[in-house]
């Protein structure tokens, strides 16, 4: 493994944490996450739309 390849790992997983909490924040505000979060996360944003509260 080179080293632009760990990097860009490194940087990866610190987008997905970024995402999910991104996401986590919007839900908690009660807005909906960004689709492109969504997407990162690997959730469909469509299918997030019927999710109804309960």
């Amino acid at each position: 493994m080179n080293k632009s390849t760990v990097f860009s790992t490194i940087g990866d997983a610190f987008a997905l944490f970024g995402s999910a909490v991104a996401a986590s924040r919007a839900v908690e505000a009660g807005r909906k996450p960004r689709a492109n979060d969504l997407r990162r996360l690997g959730m469909d944003p469509t299918a997030f739309d019927k999710i109804g509260r309960f």
